[in-house]
């Protein structure tokens, strides 16, 4: 077995982009996702070590330190993180030119060519699903048998091997609890809208829904759902309970959609009551009053749940499968049973208007969730938007990020113009957020609760500073067209 370290690498002052979301960008908050997706196959690699650097305050100097006395290394990257994760590999190898560098990530699993032969640093990247190509890697398995790995061979010509199979036996999947035990400080952590600490993971893979931004089931998961048994869970959970004790305020299942099976919802809800477990998920605008409920009474506290836009045309064109009533129909009854929401936004979704920005912006504030996140559409390579983008002559840039690490618009319409989609944000930041209805129950937390009291006060600086450098970004682009 080769000594292997699993890195999310340093990057941008508070860019997340080593996790699993789907937006890789500096945050409006301080925000941390476990780094599940190379969690997961380090479980699989006995002896392996996970960095995640971002979170840690770990520069390259420290990962050089630690990556020393590792054979191998398996770094995850994405689109708009790459050239900075490529600088960290050129140090590492700089310092150990034996050492074999891999990347994984939706990026390079869509993009491999490209990936190897622009990046020289790079030795192999792992297409698809990855967790069991990193085991047979580290394994020492010859790389021309090892499926979905793409690479170069001593001779330098790049080689791509044949897919790898989805994986189907989720049960067989260890627990990434133990290496998060092992590995990370979890009160490191932060979520705006969950408790702290936290802890995210996953119970499963691949997501039915055929929304044309989501990148994941695109390029990695595959649109089948495939996952663990509630008996598998709940064992998992037990685990988590010995591991962590109390320190664990909260637990977020970071499947696409858990709630897409709604037995298997209240099956797995059942264990989690049983362990007196406070739990949040990710869920469709469409779960019926007594699922809700159920769920509820066994220890649900959170949704966070994609509404995306609320323009009805705009969610038929990226096929999001959801009609506003149905939305605003979920959101009563999550708002009857005390159920808390954190719903997410886009704009510049095909084809954003004017218009359309300011119906998203009434609908937010009608549904009124606890929170919201707004993003700006990215067009992710390996999506259809990116092909939809492509084929239309959308994109205005190829940077999904600033220096700074803050999102920006490559996109733009006819109608409205990369600018006014950056603007966008910060104005439905500040349209849904300076209510009275949105206020007053944050001012009910921060009283009730001295930490989260601490919490909201720090995001309240940050997310005030982050709207200002967003507008210096915004100022400096102009500068740049004049």
């Amino acid at each position: 077995m080769k000594t292997t370290l699993f890195l999310s690498p340093p990057s941008f002052d508070g860019f997340d982009g080593g996790a699993g979301a789907r937006y890789q960008a500096k945050r409006e908050i301080t925000s941390f996702w476990y780094p599940t997706w190379l969690a997961q196959p380090a479980a699989l690699v006995p002896g392996s070590r996970l960095v995640d650097a971002p979170p840690h305050d770990q520069n390259v100097d420290d990962v050089l330190k630690i990556a020393k006395d590792y054979e191998l290394i398996i770094m995850h990257t994405s689109t708009p993180s790459l050239k900075n994760d490529v600088k960290c590999a050129e140090a590492i190898k700089a310092q150990n030119s034996s050492v074999k560098i891999g990347f994984v990530g939706a990026h390079v699993a869509v993009l491999p060519e490209e990936t190897l032969r622009e990046n020289q640093v790079i030795d192999f990247v792992c297409r698809n699903e990855f967790d069991y190509t990193c085991k047979e890697l580290a394994e020492g398995k010859n790389w021309e048998e090892i499926t979905g790995l793409s690479y170069r061979d001593h001779l330098g010509h790049i080689r791509h091997n044949e897919e790898r199979a989805l994986i189907h036996d989720w049960d067989a999947m260890p627990s990434v609890f133990p290496v998060y035990a092992r590995d990370l400080d979890i009160s490191k952590y932060f979520i705006g809208y969950l408790q702290h600490p936290y802890i995210s993971f996953y119970t499963g893979r691949g997501c039915p829904a055929k929304c044309t931004f989501c990148l994941w089931p695109q390029t990695i998961g595959g649109h089948l759902y495939r996952h663990k048994s509630p008996d598998a869970v709940g064992r998992e959970m037990a685990e988590a309970k010995e591991l962590f004790g109390d320190k664990v305020r909260e637990y977020m299942f970071d499947d696409d959609t858990f709630t897409i099976d709604k037995h298997r919802a209240i099956a797995i809800s059942k264990h989690l009551k049983k362990l007196n477990i406070t739990w949040s998920c990710n869920a469709r605008a469409n779960l019926d009053y007594d699922t809700l409920k159920v769920l509820r009474d066994n220890g649900l506290r959170l949704l966070l749940v994609g509404f995306e836009s609320g323009n009805q045309a705009i969610l038929n064109n990226i096929k999001k499968g959801i009609k506003l009533e149905t939305a605003r129909e979920f959101m009563k009854n999550c708002h009857k049973l005390g159920i808390t929401v954190h719903g997410t936004f886009i704009i510049g979704l095909p084809i954003e208007t004017k218009e359309t920005v300011e119906e998203t912006i009434r609908f937010a504030c009608e549904l009124s969730p606890h929170t919201i996140q707004v993003s700006i559409a990215a067009p992710y390579p390996g999506t259809e938007l990116y092909e939809q983008a492509q084929a239309n002559g959308w994109f205005s840039s190829n940077s999904l990020v600033a220096t700074s690490g803050i999102q920006t618009s490559t996109l733009q319409y006819s109608n409205l113009s990369s600018a006014e989609i950056e603007d966008a944000v910060e104005k439905m930041y500040r349209k849904f957020y300076f209510r009275p209805k949105a206020i007053i129950p944050i001012v009910r937390e921060m009283i009730t609760d001295r930490q989260m009291l601490v919490r909201r006060l720090r995001e309240g600086g940050e997310f005030f500073s982050y709207l200002k450098e967003r507008r210096t970004q915004a100022k400096s682009k102009q500068t740049a067209v004049v």
